[in-house]
């Protein structure tokens, strides 16, 4: 299949799912081609089957606003004239999804160009709530000729918040096993905390300086905190008045984030929202044991005590007790990373789920 993808370029969940989609789906001969802003967070355009086209917009005095919603659209309706795509698939509901339905109606003269929308969390549960966007949100999922979701919990959301009556696919997150493994022999020798995240105050990275600073009363352990966002500042404001600044290392946003994964022994994602929990799934599938909370879709993901832990939100002195235990007992943590790997490989392969997009796909094709 010749197929079209947008989302958003940056480090952030919704982006990478839709960028190792891309390369997945390119690995099994099919043609992809993103249509973004900026080259996608983690894509090599040189890699086969895979071509990138960005969408310029134009700054005219008159626009307070650039129009990137029309320009997006009608750069769409250009590649998928030019390189017959048999479909769109847009992450993230605004403004893709109604892009995508203007370049559809653009083309509607002269051919059918399908488009199935994939809901990550935070558009529907932050973006599509809002007064302001809750009626085109709306608009868009009813629009869609497919709708998929990452998570149960998001499905469920979406229904009760919107209303909407077309059915949601639930396809969960997945992860390369090949790329995504365990090397014991990169693993710090020092007890690891990591944390990636876009740094968002609903990814509570403060937490985790919280978190470190209760571990290390009993253990000599670091922090290495990996991405950027708007609290980092006062995650290092922090650190400092916590006197552990010097057991944190802040790394920014980085494109091979398995290298860093696996260095690690405990994955912190103490957040107060997760549609899914992409970090903690990257962590299991190296064998580094995840720590999260109680929230959206994670219990999807993580069965606490088999192959992870979950707490309650802001829980500060049972997440690090948790985290304490881990790196205290090697046992234990050799139980329940052996189980996290486990459950990577065997439940969110790319082998697993990305023919359940293949097949949703033709689905939506043969309608």
């Amino acid at each position: 299949m010749k197929i079209g993808i947008t989302c958003y370029p940056t480090y952030g969940g919704s982006g990478i799912v839709a960028t190792e989609l891309g390369l997945e789906l390119a690995s099994r001969g099919h043609e992809i081609h993103f249509i973004t802003y900026a080259n996608p967070i983690r894509l090599d355009p040189n890699i086969p089957r895979i071509h990138y086209h960005e969408v310029e917009v134009s700054n005219y005095p008159l626009f307070q606003f650039p129009p990137y919603s029309l320009a997006l659209a009608s750069r769409m309706a250009d590649v998928a004239d030019t390189y017959e795509l048999d479909l769109l698939h847009v992450h993230y509901a605004i403004p893709h999804s109604i892009s995508a339905l203007l370049a559809k109606q653009m083309l509607a003269s002269r051919r059918r160009l399908p488009f199935i929308t994939t809901l990550h969390g935070t558009d529907i549960t932050l973006v599509g709530v809002d007064p302001s966007y809750f009626s085109i949100t709306q608009f868009s999922i009813e629009q869609s000729d497919g709708v998929t979701a990452i998570s149960e919990d998001l499905r469920c959301d979406t229904v009760k918040t919107f209303g909407v009556k077309n059915e949601i696919r639930v396809i969960h997150n997945f992860v390369n096993c090949d790329t995504y493994s365990p090397a014991p022999e990169e693993r710090s020798k020092t007890p690891l905390l990591i944390h990636l995240s876009n740094f968002r105050p609903v990814k509570r990275v403060l937490d985790c300086v919280r978190i470190l600073a209760e571990v290390r009363k009993t253990v000599d352990a670091r922090l290495l905190m990996v991405g950027d966002g708007p609290e980092r500042g006062a995650a290092e404001h922090l650190a400092m008045q916590l006197g552990i600044r010097s057991s944190i290392d802040f790394v920014g946003k980085q494109n091979h984030v398995e290298r860093l994964i696996r260095q690690a022994h405990v994955l912190l994602m103490p957040s107060e929202m997760e549609s899914f929990g992409l970090a903690a799934l990257e962590a299991m599938a190296c064998g580094v044991v995840p720590i999260g909370t109680h929230v959206g879709g994670v219990p999807e993901l993580i069965t606490d005590v088999v192959d992870g832990c979950l707490e309650n939100v802001g829980d500060i002195m049972a997440l690090a007790a948790r985290a304490t235990e881990l790196l205290t007992n090697s046992s234990l943590h050799e139980r329940m990373a052996k189980a996290a790997r486990a459950t990577a490989v065997d439940r969110f392969s790319t082998e697993s789920l990305i023919p359940q997009y293949e097949r949703y796909y033709e689905e939506i094709l043969a309608r």
